[in-house]
């Protein structure tokens, strides 16, 4: 296995598992039970990344391996275990949403460089591996998708995936330009929401 590969499996596990801890804490926000919440949980640790990797024209990450089913039983019984924490750690599940959306991107981005997509490909990979999952949840929720109203979400993801293609084409070292891609990712979120920041709205007048 070459090392960019084992780069991207660490990734995609580190996303599974904070991706799935959002999708679970949303899920208690609405009462569902275990079961549910594993659901809510699998649909935005696999979701973003399954309709990726059908777009690509390969076998779903999920399916080759139990791992990421594993992933979101162990962030399910974390959820458990601290939920009568939940509100106290807003913060928390905050960071693990963010955290999710960076690690997605990356990995969405070189599963597509893998399959031989250009960079523009790439980018878009990346923002589907870590957003679509959140659409997904939000549906099965009956909320409406929180990428399309408020917040800079989808937008955070793009711009990361654009310093990753500009630090690759400068022939960066691969760890520099997944940690800059990622920092860069992560705060755009922050920001955006810290200060409010969101797009323009469309009118309809």
């Amino acid at each position: 296995m070459e090392y960019n590969e084992i780069v991207t499996q660490v990734i995609e596990f580190l996303g599974t598992f904070a991706f799935a801890i959002s999708g679970i804490r949303h899920a208690a926000a609405k009462h569902f039970d275990w079961f549910g919440g594993y659901v809510c949980g699998i649909a935005v640790a696999i979701g973003g990344g399954t309709i990726r990797d059908v777009m690509l024209g390969t076998t779903p990450f999920w399916m080759t391996n139990p791992i990421y089913m594993i992933c979101t039983a162990f962030a399910l019984i974390f959820v458990i275990i601290f939920s009568k924490h939940m509100e106290g750690l807003r913060n928390t599940w905050f960071f693990f949403d963010t955290l999710g959306l960076a690690l997605f991107t990356i990995a969405g981005i070189q599963k597509s460089l893998l399959f031989g997509h250009p960079y523009w490909v790439g980018i878009i990979m990346g923002c589907i591996t870590g957003s679509a999952g959140g659409v997904i949840r939000d549906v099965l929720l009956n909320n409406e998708p929180v990428i399309f109203h408020k917040e800079i979400y989808a937008m955070a993801a793009i711009l990361g995936g654009i310093t990753y293609w500009i630090l690759d084409i400068l022939h960066l070292p691969i760890e520099i330009t997944v940690i800059s891609s990622f920092c860069v990712t992560c705060l755009i979120r922050f920001l955006a929401v810290k200060y409010h920041l969101s797009l323009p709205t469309l009118k309809n007048e």
